[in-house]
């Protein structure tokens, strides 16, 4: 019987991630697989409520509380770490803990494992809840980091890793600064399924048009070689173009990209091997929910 570890990173919203429990341990209960949870709490200023559950199908749902908080990307990283130290797992299952990520979909994502042995299963998203606007500049994120990197990364954080790749993607620093650039640098075969964002439990999305730039250019640093080459190559193609009628406006597009390139670099310097291999010393206490 395969052995899943589910894993979701919290940062007070609790009342969120009880709901997820409950609905994940509805939807494996017939699995052919023993399940648990880590839940990592990033440091949360709101203490984690009192509540008694009775789980069908869920063997142990174990909470590791940090000192300090690391940002919700840094908390998979750490979980992932954490959990192959222990090493008695045979997939982990990285997924957001408010409901956006949907548990309905943890049947297809298993399923598919099953199938193709050893490969990263991905949902690959067909279909998001946010606005217009949000969704319009999501299309140019995904269509920029394709454009200078050569990568069309269309998932994030939920995922179905086998033992074999955490392992290895483990060892990589830019784990500690991209999730989903490291799982494409590293997955040569992935398996992709189609997956819609759901709509949170409750509360607004944290996710804004601040934080998708900043995951945007954090994705690309993963790849910063190749997006140094591509930029350089557009600057020297595009000033080339426009040579005799530099104006304010012609040259927005070439400032932008310098703008990115000099984004990238600084955010690259998060790839902090030594940060990373020592971020389970953060870890205050490890406690259960029944």
């Amino acid at each position: 019987m395969k052995k899943i570890k589910i894993l979701i990173p919290v940062y007070n919203d609790w009342q969120s991630v009880f709901k997820l429990l409950e609905n994940i341990d509805s939807e494996v209960k017939y699995w052919d697989a023993e399940v648990s949870v880590l839940i990592v709490n990033d440091a949360s200023t709101i203490e984690k409520p009192v509540k008694i559950f009775t789980f069908k199908k869920l063997k142990s749902v174990a909470v590791v509380n940090m000192k300090k908080n690391n940002g919700h990307a840094r908390s998979i990283a750490l979980g992932l770490k954490y959990l192959n130290n222990d090493g008695d797992f045979d997939y982990i299952v990285p997924l957001d803990g408010d409901g956006e990520d949907r548990p309905e979909e943890l049947g297809l994502l298993f399923d598919n494992a099953k199938k193709n042995f050893n490969k990263v299963i991905v949902a690959e998203r067909i279909k998001r809840s946010e606005g217009l606007l949000f969704r319009f500049c999501y299309i140019i994120h995904v269509y920029l980091t394709f454009i200078f990197t050569g990568k069309l990364i269309k998932f994030g954080n939920y995922t179905f890793l086998p033992k074999t790749f955490v392992v290895e993607v483990i060892k990589d620093p830019a784990l500690w600064n991209s999730f989903a650039g490291t799982i494409t640098k590293l997955a040569k075969t992935k398996v992709s399924i189609p997956s819609i964002r759901g709509d949170r439990y409750f509360g607004v999305s944290k996710m804004n048009f601040i934080n998708l730039a900043r995951h945007s250019l954090s994705m690309m640093s993963v790849f910063k070689k190749i997006l140094l080459m591509r930029s350089i190559f557009f600057l020297i193609s595009y000033l080339f173009l426009i040579a005799g009628s530099f104006s304010v406006i012609t040259l927005i597009p070439a400032v932008a990209v310098i703008v990115m390139m000099t984004s990238v670099i600084i955010l690259s310097r998060r790839e902090n091997m030594f940060a990373f291999s020592s971020s389970l010393e953060n870890i205050d206490s490890v406690d259960e929910i029944n």
